[in-house]
């Protein structure tokens, strides 16, 4: 009898006991705490996130070798940059092409010969920086303005020996000096000319050391011949086409040997 009374006492004293018995545990943290375990350990979510990091790691790296190999490689050009550009280089083109359409065209110079060279040569000894000499590969440029006093620009010159090479061009340039003016400059084509020495050559033959011009306000009124000025005086006259400069050109630059005694003079004419 003592027995069962113990062992119903024990039972009621086990069931008498709760979780708040113990400190810090409840029934609720005890119901809930083993699904959140779960729910924070799901293998699939892990799984996936492992396998998205990697392939953002391999996508940046990929991007990084990219942007390396195109360091050195020339971007392509968006449609229309770079249209800019060659729009204005057409535009510069077409208003070179404007200026030239409004010069009028050029009449040709009036030339002519005379057997006075004797004469012209003594006179113009007396006569200050009107005897020169044009050195071997030498060109010499006189550049002539226009004034309004005159109509007409007029030209004579004679040289000893042997011929030189001569040429007009005029400059459509708006004059700034009435000043004429001599420059003497060095030919770049020396080294092709293989003449040594010079032989007699008619008007027809056109020098190939004058200089191309490429000043696009230049007109060309007598291309650079070479003229037989040792043999007879070479004249001539030419109108104003309208406000610029002359450049009359005494072409040395075929000349490898010979220094040229150049007897000119140049003055206006209404």
């Amino acid at each position: 009898m003592e027995g069962l009374e113990a062992t119903s006492e024990l039972q009621s004293r086990l069931s008498s006991l709760s979780f708040s018995s113990f400190p810090g545990v409840t029934s609720k943290q005890s119901d809930t705490r083993p699904l959140d375990r779960l729910q924070n350990t799901d293998l699939s979510q892990s799984c996936n996130r492992i396998q998205n990091q990697a392939e953002m790691d391999e996508n940046k790296e990929d991007s990084v070798q990219h942007s390396e190999g195109n360091e050195e490689a020339p971007a392509e050009r968006a449609p229309g940059e770079g249209d800019e550009e060659e729009n204005n280089s057409a535009g510069s083109c077409q208003l070179s092409a404007e200026m030239k359409a409004q010069m009028p065209p050029l009449k040709p110079p009036t030339t002519w010969t005379s057997a006075a060279l004797k004469e012209l040569k003594a006179k113009l000894r007396t006569e200050d920086d009107s005897v020169v000499t044009v050195y071997r590969g030498d060109i010499m440029t006189v550049h002539v303005p226009t004034v309004p006093e005159a109509k007409k620009v007029c030209w004579e010159f004679a040289t000893d020996g042997y011929d030189i090479g001569f040429g007009i061009y005029f400059d459509w340039s708006p004059v700034t000096s009435r000043s004429i003016t001599v420059h003497i400059s060095e030919s770049s084509d020396d080294e092709e000319e293989e003449e040594e020495l010079e032989a007699p050559v008619g008007n027809g033959d056109v020098e190939k050391g004058s200089k191309t011009q490429t000043n696009s306000n230049l007109a060309e009124v007598l291309p650079v011949y070479r003229q037989d000025s040792h043999v007879s005086v070479q004249g001539g006259s030419h109108d104003f086409p309208g406000e610029g400069t002359y450049l009359l050109k005494f072409d040395n630059s075929y000349s490898l040997w010979r220094n040229k005694t150049l007897y000119y003079r140049v003055y206006y004419s209404a």
